[in-house]
């Protein structure tokens, strides 16, 4: 299936405006992070946790409204017991010395908000920091492994370590550029969260990697032609494949957003703003990137390689147009 007929971008003649923005998201998701920091969940600082039951059935959107008219937010999670017994776990952050009245405070709640089937506490405790901590941690160390691999995966891949590099400042430009948004909104940012991150940046990866495939495939069939060409056809020839995809995923990540409920809201819209970040950045910047390292970064102004094949010295054709 083919969304556009041979389409003819010229991605290389244009390529300094998505490379300027992709600095600027950088640059400015960056600062947002840094200097606004993050609403972390009570997985990362810590807080209270209480296990309640009813006589009878209630559903969690109506325990989550109830508490919502309070002004308590809790993390919400239905527990069924061996014989059938649903019990609900209640979440919220907060120090050990506010335990008691906070829990105090909930039951409180639940109890004004169903006076005719009052809640009974069946567990308290506490989630200390050092736990949230250490997760913090993990998560950060997570990520940095992902992409150290994905570098040493690429570059392998692709017989050149700048290809590997390109690859996860892409990844890092999509990651960045969704958590920023996180940091801006102020929406909390859990676990689940953390694996929205991590599969964007698999996804783009996955993008980028196609259209690497298809320069390195033009590089043998095309002698002739100048790498901008070979960028440009590239691209063009996967464009139809990649938007197709993303709106797949993205009809589902929407659907998500609309109808999967808070619990999974902003995993959703984390996906959403990923694959569009991650998409843009495939198309437009990395390749692109990669043209500019290679031709005008690298010592080669107003030349640039037609052939680069490994094992053979590079022939060079003046740009038409390109630089």
């Amino acid at each position: 299936m083919e969304l556009f007929q041979k389409p003819n971008i010229d991605f290389i003649k244009w390529r300094r405006i998505p490379i300027m923005i992709s600095l600027a998201i950088i640059v400015g998701g960056l600062a947002t992070i840094l200097g606004k920091g993050f609403n972390y969940s009570i997985e990362f600082t810590g807080g209270t946790l209480l296990q309640v039951s009813f006589e009878k059935a209630v559903s969690v959107g109506d325990i989550r409204a109830g508490l919502s008219r309070a002004g308590l937010n809790p993390e919400i999670q239905t527990v069924t017991a061996a014989g059938g017994k649903v019990s609900y776990i209640l979440r919220e952050k907060g120090d050990e010395k506010a335990m008691t009245e906070a829990s105090s405070r909930t039951m409180d709640v639940l109890k004004e908000a169903f006076p005719s089937n009052p809640p009974t506490l069946e567990k308290k405790d506490f989630v200390g920091p050092v736990v949230g901590k250490d997760l913090r941690h993990r998560t950060y160390w997570a990520i940095f492994w992902s992409l150290f691999f994905i570098v040493i995966y690429v570059a392998y891949r692709f017989s050149n370590p700048l290809w590997g590099l390109t690859g996860v400042l892409e990844l890092f430009h999509d990651v960045v550029g969704t958590a920023a948004l996180f940091a801006i909104t102020g929406k909390e940012v859990d676990l689940l969260i953390v694996t929205a991150l991590l599969t964007i940046a698999g996804y783009s990866m996955h993008d980028t990697i196609i259209i690497f495939d298809r320069i390195r495939e033009n590089l043998r069939l095309k002698r002739g032609a100048s790498f901008g060409d070979i960028i440009n056809a590239s691209i063009n020839e996967t464009l139809s494949r990649t938007i197709i995809t993303v709106l797949t995923v993205q009809t589902v990540c929407i659907i998500l957003f609309i109808f999967g409920g808070p619990v999974l809201r902003n995993f959703a819209l984390a996906m959403v703003v990923g694959n569009i970040l991650g998409t843009y950045s495939s198309i437009a910047a990395t390749s692109t990137l990669i043209y500019e390292w290679e031709v005008h970064m690298g010592g080669r102004k107003g030349a640039e390689p037609a052939m680069p094949v490994k094992g053979s010295k590079p022939q060079f054709k003046k740009l038409k147009g390109n630089a």
